[in-house]
């Protein structure tokens, strides 16, 4: 025969001084409201109403609204872009570079001037267009 086993509701109590701190994490920036509950296991709503209740900036009747990527987040999303972005234009200006110096030994040792080859006539196009 099974036994019926009843989930027990567990209720924690915590601290003023945990409560005064978790506050004082969120308030600095070091941690989200998210980051707080799955760091300490208190549930986002307590936090919630720690912030509140001991809060020097937020009161009641204010609404505190977070984001799931918080600033730090995006700040780093943006800082490694930015990276990338930095790594692409010096790839490009190595390139560029290459050949400006392909340019410069062409004119140089086989005297053609790939810049400004004006001994070339322009192309008239091609004849199958043309009626006659």
């Amino acid at each position: 025969m099974q036994t019926l086993i009843k989930h027990l509701k567990k209720s924690r109590r915590y601290s003023e001084d945990f409560k005064k701190e978790m506050v004082r994490l969120f308030e600095s920036g070091q941690y989200s409201i998210l980051q707080l509950e799955k760091l300490y296991g208190a549930g986002d709503t307590s936090i919630y109403r720690w912030v509140y209740k001991y809060s020097k900036f937020n009161t009641c009747g204010v609404r505190v609204v977070e984001f799931k990527n918080s600033d730090m987040d995006k700040i780093k999303e943006m800082e490694n872009k930015i990276k990338e972005l930095e790594q692409a234009v010096g790839r490009k200006q190595i390139q560029i570079d290459f050949l400006e110096k392909m340019i410069e030994i062409a004119k140089n040792d086989y005297d053609i001037d790939i810049k400004k080859n004006y001994d070339i006539l322009p192309s008239t196009g091609s004849d199958k267009g043309k009626k006659k």
